[in-house]
């Protein structure tokens, strides 16, 4: 279940302490969260991070393949989502203390910033390993956030980052002990929070205008090959 408190001008969405998965009633009320941020006013800033040893295991593919006829709108709602995150108008950090896999690591990625564990977790796209092509919207966004080097390893093999592995590719931005983690997020998401409104928002929407766009046009993803 996802969870959100407010610490002064800092938001904290909690995508909680399972596996946080992808599924229908996790994303909207993840969307729910995040369009609440977005709708206030004022100096504020966004953290999301979770609980446990998973921040964030990707699509349910389970849920997914046992219902192929919502595929279309789940895919939309996916897609959608990481759009959502790329247009807020605050400053958003994603505090990485689990595994970060596959549509999980997506979702990082369409932070401003990440910050990851030192000493445990891993950063992960997977897809070439599940069968799971990019959609073009998704290859977009990869590849506007990460360097092209980062980007094609990432990509191409499934490489499992852990935090030190990250912050040398550029993935992350910084890494942290356990203890220190939640804290240095919330002092930078603090920071930042003057930064919020229209101004930022069309900024980041310009840099990531092509991303955007594909995101919301609903590309298709082909899961054809989901478990081969």
């Amino acid at each position: 279940m996802v969870s959100m408190t407010r610490t002064d001008d800092v938001f904290v969405i909690d995508l909680g302490d399972g596996e946080n998965r992808f599924t229908p009633q996790w994303m909207e009320e993840l969307s729910a969260a995040y369009k609440e941020v977005e709708m206030d006013e004022g100096p504020r800033a966004l953290v999301t991070t979770a609980r446990g040893k998973i921040w964030s295991n990707g699509l349910d593919l389970d849920w997914l393949l046992a219902n192929l006829e919502k595929a279309p709108g789940y895919v939309d709602a996916v897609q959608q989502l990481l759009a959502q995150v790329l247009t807020l108008p605050v400053q958003t950090v994603a505090v990485i203390q689990g595994h970060c896999f596959a549509a999980g690591a997506l979702l990082a990625l369409a932070h401003d910033t990440r910050l990851m564990r030192s000493d445990r977790g891993y950063f992960c796209l997977p897809e070439v390993d599940i069968g799971i092509p990019f959609s073009p919207g998704m290859s977009n966004l990869i590849q506007s956030r990460l360097s092209k080097k980062a980007a094609h390893e990432s990509m191409t093999t499934g490489r499992r980052y852990g935090g030190p592995e990250a912050q040398e590719a550029g993935i992350v931005d910084a890494i942290y002990d356990e203890g220190e983690l939640l804290s240095a997020g919330m002092g930078l998401a603090s920071e930042l929070a003057p930064k919020a409104g229209p101004t930022l928002q069309a900024i980041r929407t310009e840099m990531y205008r092509g991303a955007i766009e594909g995101l919301r046009a609903n590309q298709p993803l082909d899961i054809s090959g989901a478990g081969s």
